[in-house]
C-alpha cells in the first residue's frame, strides 16, 4: 500500500510542479515585457525547458505505471494543456524578435490575464485530491480568466487597426493571438479539471 499511495501523490505533485513551473515562465516574461529588472528574453526560453523536462518525465511515468490517481488520459491531456500554455508563451517572444516589434500595454494586460489564470490552475491542481470542491472554485475562476482575455484580445485589435502601418497591424495582430491561444489552453486545462472532479465525487 506504500508503493501505491507513493504513485498517486506522485502524479499529483508532479501536475502541480508543472503548474508551477509555467507560472514561474509567466513571470519571467511579464518581466520582460515590462522591462523589470533586467530580465533577458533567454529566462523564459530556460523556464520553457524546464517545462518541457517536467512534461517529460510525467509521461514516462505515466507509461510505466499501472494505477493513477486519476484517470491516465485526463493525466495526459491536463500535462499537455499547461504545457502548451507555455509553448505559445515562449513563441510569443521568439516572434516579437523574429517580427521586431516591442511590448505594448495590451501585451502586457494578456500576458498578466495569462498569469492569473495559471495561478488559479496551480492552486485547483494543488487542492484537487483533498479539497476538490475548492479546486473547482479555482478552475471556475481559471475560466473567467479566459473571458477577461478575449476582452483584452477584442480592445487591442479594434485600437491596433485604428493604425495606417498595414505590416505592423499583421505583426502584432500575431503576437495577440499566440495570447490568446494560450488563454483557450488554460480555459482547456481548468475544463479537465472539472471533469476530475466530477469523477472523483
Amino acid at each position: 500500500m506504500p508503493w501505491f499511495s507513493k504513485k498517486k501523490s506522485d502524479f499529483h505533485e508532479m501536475l502541480h510542479a508543472q503548474s508551477e513551473k509555467v507560472l514561474q515562465g509567466l513571470d519571467a516574461l511579464h518581466a520582460w515585457a515590462a522591462g523589470e529588472g533586467g530580465v533577458k528574453r533567454g529566462k523564459v526560453k530556460e523556464v520553457e525547458r524546464e517545462a518541457d523536462e517536467l512534461r517529460r518525465i510525467l509521461i514516462e511515468e505515466l507509461n510505466q505505471t499501472f494505477v493513477t490517481p486519476f484517470d491516465r488520459e485526463d493525466i495526459f491531456s491536463l500535462s499537455r494543456a499547461i504545457d502548451d500554455v507555455m509553448d505559445y508563451a515562449d513563441r510569443t517572444v521568439d516572434e516579437m524578435e523574429i517580427y521586431e516589434v516591442k511590448p505594448n500595454h495590451y501585451v502586457i494586460e494578456m500576458i498578466d490575464i495569462l498569469r492569473k489564470a495559471t495561478r488559479e490552475l496551480s492552486d485547483a491542481i494543488r487542492l484537487i485530491q483533498k479539497y476538490p470542491n475548492i479546486a473547482l472554485e479555482h478552475a471556475t475562476k481559471a475560466k473567467a480568466c479566459e473571458n477577461e482575455m478575449e476582452n483584452a484580445y477584442h480592445r487591442a485589435l479594434a485600437d491596433l487597426f485604428k493604425g495606417t502601418d498595414t505590416v505592423y497591424m499583421l505583426k502584432m495582430r500575431e503576437i495577440y493571438r499566440h495570447l490568446s491561444n494560450a488563454a483557450d489552453r488554460s480555459d482547456e486545462a481548468a475544463n479537465l479539471i472539472g471533469d476530475i472532479v466530477v469523477k472523483m465525487t
